[in-house]
């Protein structure tokens, strides 16, 4: 087990250090002059040097590079060109919400996508089967902000059940709650067409195993061979692709927090982007690029600790 940790660990941080020099690659592919659109046409050659400078990107390419994960080791992730304030402040300070926002997405692809595979494969070529097949293509099909728009028109514009943009009240939980209910449901929806069908496969694939006829012939209970057998081992799978869902609802949550007009990574990025504040940019992307590395990490040690054959590569 020390060796698969090992090995998984160095695998992220490979990812990351991927990522992140990709994303180096992209800003200097992008055309145009970023101290130039930043500043304005009026700025001096004086003031663009100085601009380029303070993001670092007067260096050589890989000068850059190196320069920037040696930053992150300490824990520097550069500074806000107009601000002046830390990037690593600034994304401590946006980064609660966007983990809350994707563990509420979550808790609605959990709720709503594990029942309705388990409830789909019990029920096999049922009408309901069918009906629930539907439902979950459906559900992957959308995009998260088709979800979120018709979401916001028709819960907060229309039926006024719940409120229509910010993160609430701080200090009032409550409300913080009420807050991400649409949020985290068009957030999580693609992912509960995800897991339903995922624990549907998976279900069909256990009822068929020689122990769960071996239950059947002793006349154990439907429900009982479904929920403590079944499921039981259905589900291990099943913990691999959250790991990955994780990743995906933090980096897909900018949707939701532009629509719904929440603090968050996403927004703060998407800003940063558009005046062309890339130590933001940099620090925004490798913060979400190394939760979606430690989320998919924690998913493949907790399935490598269940099924030792994981983690013996069978």
């Amino acid at each position: 087990m020390l060796f698969y940790t090992v090995k998984r660990f160095g695998l992220a941080i490979l990812i990351v250090c991927l990522a992140m020099l990709m994303l180096l690659s992209a800003i200097h592919l992008v055309p145009g002059d970023p101290a130039g659109i930043a500043l304005g046409p009026r700025a001096t050659p004086e003031m663009r040097a100085e601009f380029r400078a303070l993001m670092g990107m007067d260096q050589p390419f890989f000068v850059q590079y190196f320069k920037f994960l040696g930053n992150v080791v300490t824990g520097d992730l550069g500074v806000d060109v107009w601000s002046r304030r830390p990037v690593s402040t600034m994304i401590g300070e946006q980064l609660p919400h966007t983990i809350a926002l994707a563990m509420a997405g979550l808790g609605w692809a959990i709720v709503l996508g594990i029942p309705m595979g388990c409830y789909s494969a019990v029920h096999r070529n049922s009408v309901l089967d069918k009906l629930t097949g539907v439902l979950s293509v459906g559900c992957i099909a959308i995009p998260s902000f088709i979800v979120g728009l018709y979401a916001l028109l028709l819960f907060a514009v229309e039926l006024k059940i719940f409120p229509a943009i910010g993160a609430g009240d701080a200090g009032d939980i409550k409300d913080q709650l009420v807050h991400l209910v649409l949020p985290g449901l068009a957030v999580g929806l693609g992912w509960v067409g995800y897991l339903a069908r995922f624990v549907r496969t998976s279900m069909l694939e256990v009822m068929g195993e020689n122990h769960i006829r071996m239950a059947r012939a002793y006349g154990l209970s439907n429900r009982r061979i479904t929920y403590v057998y079944a499921l039981k081992l259905a589900i291990l799978p099943t913990v691999a692709l959250l790991g990955v869902g994780v990743g995906s609802l933090i980096s897909g949550a900018v949707f939701a927090e532009i629509i719904f007009a929440r603090p968050g990574i996403g927004k703060m990025v998407v800003d940063a982007v558009n005046t062309r504040n890339y130590p933001i940019v940099m620090g925004g992307v490798l913060v979400t690029t190394m939760l979606f590395a430690l989320s998919t990490l924690i998913s493949d040690l907790i399935a490598a600790w269940l099924d030792p054959r994981i983690r013996q590569g069978l």
